[in-house]
This record gives structure tokens, C-alpha cells and sequence, in this order.
């Protein structure tokens, strides 16, 4: 019973198992399905057999995507936790009689920091589409909202029309581990809020459909969908292919800190669980403000 045989089924059950056992989200449940096959890719064109796996191997393959791959540590640890958890399943299943990555250790490596955009930047990306046109009317209002509030991708196409209260320039949103949080916005976001709901009404755009945010087909806009027309913008723009819709994210935060915002308030705007995960945004706070030192200062 080889992984060339086998593999695709053991894939399949674990991601059954963590989809109806476990309740993890369908993002989650994509990132283990890629990073498990392409171990499984590894696996067979090394030859091996899933009941002869052993630890040497699963640390082979971590250098390898170390190394040879040089992917990031993160990534190389997110691979890493899906290995783990796959193994942890064939054994709890009695598919297999000893754990091979039951030791296995994520690796140390240069905490990068996140990328961030400047104010000109942002409102070059922010001035990009076509308002005359409901999807760059769409789009607009979809940027817009991500820089005022720094919500995630998925908590800004999973908007429905219910989460949205213009009086008190509110979102409600349903972040990670099914934790709600109210996230207030400002005019800029509002004005773009209430012409595109203008934009629906006067055209009738699938009135019907709670999604807030839609395709001109009425259907609510994917994640691949709106990281397409960010790349359309970029290209006309000139601006850093580097630059993704997450990095809206990245800019609320820094920017609101670099304000005066302090780190508690950002933490509950971002929805972080912990504090820790929040302070990386000091670093880029720092770090900006002393490029701006020797960029600008006589002596610096």
C-alpha cells in the first residue's frame, strides 16, 4: 500500500474529517489540501511508502522546502502544522503504527515584517476605478472600506447587507473563531457606502440577494475575484505588483498608529486574539518613522 495508491484517499478522509469533525473553515481546509499534496508530489517521487515514513524523511522534506524551495519560515511552518495534523489522523485511525512527525518542531527563521503601503500610495490605489461603472463603483467602495477599517479579505466579501448601519457609520463583522466585532468608518468610506447602495437601488442589481458586495451577475464576489481587479489597478496604477488586498490591512494599521492610536484600541479594531500579534505593527510604526528621519532630516 503505497502514498502513489493511497495518498489521494488518506488526503480526502483527513479533509473530511477536519471540514465535519473539527468544523474548520473552508480557507483552512484549502491550505491543508495544497500543502498535503504537495507532500504527497514529494513523497511519490521519492519512492516512499506511507507505512515506512519515518522521521528522517519528514525532515528531509522540511529542508527541502527550507532550502531548496527557500520559502518563508511561516509558510514553511504553516506545511509543517498540516503534516503534523495529517499524521496525527492516520494514526488515531490505526492507519499507520508510529507517528513520524510526532517530534517534528517548526523552525526559526527572520520575522519578516508585513508590507505596508505609504498615504500616496494608498490613495493612488484608492482614486484607481472607474466610478462611472457599477464595478468600479464596487470596487472603490470595497478598498475604501478595507483601508477605514482594516477588516481581512474574507470578512469584507462575506459582508451582507445587514452589517452595515450608515447612521452610526458602523460594520459588524464575524472574524476568526467566530468572534463578532463593530468597526466604525469614516466619511471617505460612508460617501463610497451610500453611492454604491444608490448605484444597486436606481439599477436593480440583485436586490434580493443579502450579499453586499456583488458580481454584475449578482453573485457575491470571491476572494480570486477581488485580488484579480486589485491586480488590474496595480498594473494601470504602476504601482507594486507586491501589493494585495491584505496589505490594506497592513496600511490601516500602521497609518492609525503612526497617528497617535495605541495599541489595545488597534488590537480590537484588527480582531487579534492576542496583543503580541498586534505589536509587529510598533516595528513597522519604527521602522517607518526612522526611513523618514534619514530621508528628510539635514543630518540624517
Amino acid at each position: 500500500m503505497t502514498i502513489v495508491s493511497k495518498g489521494s484517499e488518506y488526503i480526502n478522509s483527513f479533509l473530511s474529517y477536519i471540514r465535519i469533525e473539527l468544523g474548520l473553515s473552508s480557507n483552512s481546509i484549502a491550505s491543508y489540501s495544497v500543502d498535503l499534496n504537495q507532500f504527497k508530489k514529494w513523497v511519490d517521487k521519492n519512492f516512499l511508502n506511507i507505512h515506512s515514513i519515518d522521521e528522517s524523511n519528514v525532515e528531509k522534506y522540511v529542508r527541502h522546502l527550507a532550502k531548496e524551495r527557500n520559502l518563508k519560515s511561516s509558510t514553511v511552518n504553516r506545511k509543517i502544522a498540516s503534516i503534523k495534523g495529517f499524521f496525527f489522523f492516520l494514526r488515531k485511525k490505526k492507519i499507520i503504527s508510529i507517528n513520524p512527525a510526532a517530534s517534528l518542531s517548526s523552525i526559526r527563521g527572520s520575522s519578516s515584517l508585513p508590507k505596508s503601503m505609504s498615504l500616496r500610495d494608498v490613495e493612488t490605489l484608492l482614486n484607481a476605478p472607474d466610478c462611472q461603472t457599477f464595478i468600479g463603483l464596487r470596487d472603490k467602495t470595497m478598498l475604501e472600506l478595507m483601508y477605514a477599517t482594516g477588516v481581512r479579505v474574507s470578512e469584507l466579501i462575506n459582508l451582507q447587507y445587514g452589517d452595515i448601519d450608515l447612521n452610526r457609520s458602523l460594520i459588524k463583522v464575524m472574524g476568526k473563531g467566530g468572534k463578532e466585532r463593530m468597526i466604525p468608518f469614516g466619511d471617505d468610506a460612508l460617501s463610497s457606502l451610500i453611492e454604491y447602495i444608490d448605484f444597486r437601488r436606481k439599477n436593480n442589481l440583485s436586490l434580493r440577494s443579502r450579499d453586499f458586495f456583488i458580481s454584475q451577475q449578482g453573485k457575491k464576489i470571491t476572494r480570486t475575484g477581488f485580488w484579480g481587479r486589485i491586480k488590474a489597478y496595480l498594473k494601470v496604477t504602476g504601482l507594486s505588483m507586491d501589493i494585495s488586498p491584505h496589505t490594506l490591512r497592513h496600511a490601516f494599521a500602521t497609518h492609525i498608529l503612526n497617528n497617535g492610536a495605541d495599541l489595545r484600541s488597534l488590537q480590537m479594531l484588527l480582531g487579534h486574539s492576542d496583543l503580541s500579534t498586534t505589536q509587529i505593527y510598533t516595528h513597522i510604526a519604527k521602522h517607518q518613522l526612522g526611513k523618514l528621519i534619514q530621508d528628510h532630516h539635514p543630518r540624517g
